[in-house]
Formats: structure tokens, C-alpha cells, sequence
């Protein structure tokens, strides 16, 4: 993160002051509760589409636009940008979406060109055209990222700008040009979107009829291919942070370089990027490293290695670790729980149930579950009673026995949550009623 505010809640918030309408976010099926609580924080309201598997972004932002279209009756524009981005001028940024707007109303597909500020090598490049008007150009090519030398030839001809992945283009337009360059994404898409069901606060992409859908990305599947792609210059303080060497550019640093987020101690120790969220970390005598500590796991890399982890992390899927995809901290509709501790036959659980949410009435075949409640007030249904447990109170819940949790109070509720028995997977829940938020 670059400030208090998740990249996601920044992307929303740089929004503001803008002519816009409710956003449509587009996210995997395991991070939906945790970019729903973080609309929540910034009191934000999205349709959400839960993309079941990965296939780029082509195939990601006709969902978008085919959304789009069924919730409005007068053709929008779609403004698309990834959530990993860092902006340091708004206004600069926002005249920018303004400027692309007018272009894509005029029926082109516009991508944001940003000024370049070195010769990157890790950037794909746009060539700009022949002049629109005043504010935007032609798109004579799409370039792939370069070496250093050709980078350098970019930097110094003034015609080249960084590719920065962010679009403009009414929803029915690119719909139809995506239709003429890659039938084949945009015919399943439509039956995709056909099919999909509301899920709550979500709405669900059926599974095996999009993993039918070929993966490419929105660059090659149209804007390379169309007659009507512009480009709107941007030099707005842009960063797309996709590693730990571009976030640390973000960062301020002490007098050794050294950019440090949560309880960390060092001693003559120069230009380390350290991250702690749990515990203390401490180092001596180090350079150039990032360490990186949260619950699931700890990572420490070499700065020139930030590509690397990459790898790293595909290995770890490969080999069918849990850290991976799995994380301690587990958001739901009602709040969330963290993992504490578990053991072959126990599991603790840190639970918060958001004021007057409950979970789901419940029962388990192979654990029982003790509570005890920290902080707030808790109304429990076990079996045929109801009763209310309150802060250093505890109550039991016997294997088999039907319960519910609920919050009743104006603050979070809080409790430990005791796991025993001989199966302690989440799949051992049977749920009687959904969930109340």
C-alpha cells in the first residue's frame, strides 16, 4: 500500500469529482468478501463480477461492458483501470479522464499514454500519431517492452509513451469490436453473462462456461487491431506498482535508504524494503533486501530479485501449498476471522462479526466449538435456546447441535473461537439458513 487506503479503495477514491456512475468490479471468486468490506470502509457501492477462473483481461472487460449494458438503457462510457496503479496528480489525472471521455463519446478506443520519465525496460510502449486534436493522438503501434538500448532510442525520439493498460471506450463499441477481431471471446462472454446468477452482493460468472473462453489480453484481442484507437497523453505521477522495486520508489526512506512499514528495528542496515504486520523484525548489517512478514508466511529477496518471486509463487502453487491461496485472515458478508493456531485435533480462530450481522444457521458433524466473546455482546442460538453471552463470558457448542451467531450490538463483536475434533475443515458446515448482514 502506498498510504491508509488500499490500492483498491485509492483506484475508487482518485474517482472522485468525476461525472461517474456506480463502478463495476471485477474480481476473483476467493477475494470477494475482502473487496466488498473494502468498498464498505470507503462507503462505496459497486456491482461486483466474480470471474471464476483467470482468462486476461479481454475476455475480464467484456464482462464489464456487457454488465454495462444490461444495467444502463443509453450507451456509457467504460473507464478501465487496474487496481495496482499509484497516481501523484489527481487533477492531472483527472483532466486526463476527462479528455478521454470526449474521445471515446466520439466512438474511438482510447488508451492513456503515459510521459515517459527514463528509458524502462519493464513498460510496453505506445508511438503516438498524428495529432486528433489537442488532446490526444493516433496510435501508429504498440510496442513490446524493449531492451535498454532501444528503450533509450524511445526515450530521446519524444514519440513514445509508456503503456499504462488504462481505457476509455463506450461499453457497445469495444462489444463490437471485440466481436470483429475475437468472435470467439465475445460469443462466450455474452452466454457467460447470460447464464450468470446474483449472489448476494455479487454476481457469479458460471464456472465451466467461461473456462471455455480463450485468454488474451485486451491489447492484442482489439486495440492492436482496430482502425480507431486514440491516445490521450498522461503525465500524472503514474506507477504501475507490479513489484516490490516499484513500490519501493513510492516510498519515502530514513537517511540509509531504507523504506520500513510496521515494527521494524535495523542497525547498520542500508536500502531495505521491510514490511512487518505482525511481529517485530529486526535486522543487522543488511543491505538490499526485502523482507516481508504477515501471517502466512515470511519472504526475503534480494532487491534485484523482485521479479523472481514470481516464479517463487508459481512453485508454491505447483507444489499444492496452501500459502498460496489461502490466506490466515478469511473475510465473509457478516466480517471476517483470522487463524490463529491449529494442531491435529484444535483449531483457534479470532472471529469479528460486524454490527447486527450473523453467520449462518449452522451444524457440524466432526468438531465442537467453544466461544468466548472479547469484546461486544453476542446473541447465540443453540439448539432450541437463545441467550445472549457478553465480554469475558464464554458458551459451548456440542458436535451436531444446531447454532447461530449474531450480533445485536452498534460495535464489532469479537470472540475466541475453539475448534476440537476430528475433522476441522471448513466443509464440515451444514448450513440450515444463509447468512443475515
Amino acid at each position: 500500500m502506498t498510504s491508509d487506503f488500499s490500492m483498491l479503495q485509492e483506484t475508487l477514491l482518485r474517482l472522485k469529482g468525476l461525472d461517474t456512475l456506480e463502478p463495476i468490479l471485477i474480481c476473483n471468486d476467493e477475494h470477494r468478501f475482502m473487496a466488498a468490506e473494502q468498498l464498505r470502509e470507503i462507503d462505496i457501492r459497486a456491482q461486483i463480477l466474480l470471474e471464476p477462473v483467470g482468462r486476461n483481461t479481454a475476455p475480464a472487460i467484456a464482462l464489464a461492458a456487457l454488465q454495462a449494458e444490461k444495467t444502463y438503457a443509453e450507451p456509457v462510457v467504460l473507464l478501465v483501470l487496474a487496481a495496482d496503479h499509484a497516481i501523484q496528480n489527481l487533477e492531472v489525472f483527472q483532466q486526463a479522464v476527462r479528455n478521454a471521455a470526449e474521445e471515446a463519446a466520439a466512438g474511438q478506443l482510447v488508451t492513456f499514454g503515459i510521459v515517459p520519465t527514463y528509458a524502462a525496460t519493464g513498460y510496453g510502449y505506445i508511438k503516438a500519431g498524428a495529432s486528433r486534436s489537442q488532446v490526444a493522438h493516433d496510435v501508429e503501434e504498440f510496442v513490446e517492452k524493449p531492451d535498454a538500448s532501444t528503450a533509450e532510442t524511445f526515450l530521446a525520439s519524444g514519440d513514445y509513451y509508456w503503456n499504462s493498460g488504462m481505457f476509455a471506450f463506450q461499453a457497445e463499441r469495444f462489444l463490437a469490436e471485440l466481436g470483429v477481431h475475437r468472435e470467439d471471446i465475445l460469443t462466450v462472454c455474452q452466454q457467460a453473462m447470460d447464464e450468470a446468477t446474483v449472489d448476494l452482493d455479487f454476481i457469479r460468472i458460471p464456472a465451466e462456461r467461461f473456462a471455455a473462453c480463450p485468454s488474451d489480453s485486451i491489447d492484442y484481442a482489439v486495440m492492436e487491431k482496430t482502425r480507431h484507437a486514440s491516445m490521450v497523453p498522461m503525465d500524472a505521477g503514474w506507477s504501475d506498482v507490479g513489484n516490490w522495486s516499484a513500490l519501493r520508489e513510492l516510498k519515502s526512506k530514513d537517511a540509509q535508504g531504507n523504506d520500513c512499514h510496521g515494527d521494524v528495528w535495523l542497525e547498520t542496515s542500508e536500502n531495505n524494503s521491510i514490511y512487518a504486520t505482525q511481529r517485530l523484525v529486526a535486522g543487522v548489517g543488511i543491505k538490499d533486501l526485502i523482507i516481508v512478514e504477515t501471517d502466512d508466511a515470511v519472504l526475503v529477496a534480494h532487491q534485484s530479485e523482485s521479479e523472481s518471486i514470481k516464479v517463487l509463487v508459481n512453485r508454491l502453487k505447483q507444489a499444492g501449498r496452501s500459502e498460496s491461496d489461502l490466506h490466515k485472515e478469511v473475510f465473509r458478508p457478516w466480517g471476517k476471522y483470522v487463524s490463529l493456531v491449529e494442531g491435529s485435533r484444535f483449531q483457534v480462530k479470532r472471529i469479528t462479526v460486524k454490527p447486527g450481522a450473523s453467520l449462518s444457521l449452522q451444524k457440524h458433524y466432526h468438531r465442537a466449538e467453544h466461544w468466548v466473546v472479547v469484546s461486544g455482546t453476542a446473541q447465540v442460538v443453540r439448539g432450541t435456546e437463545t441467550f445472549m453471552v457478553t465480554e469475558n463470558e464464554s458458551t459451548y457448542i456440542p458436535c451436531g447441535e444446531i447454532h447461530r451467531l449474531h450480533n445485536p450490538g452498534c460495535i464489532d463483536l469479537e470472540l475466541i473461537e475453539v475448534q476440537s475434533g476430528s475433522y476441522l475443515g471448513e466443509d464440515d458446515i451444514v448450513r440450515i439458513e444463509t447468512c443475515q448482514s
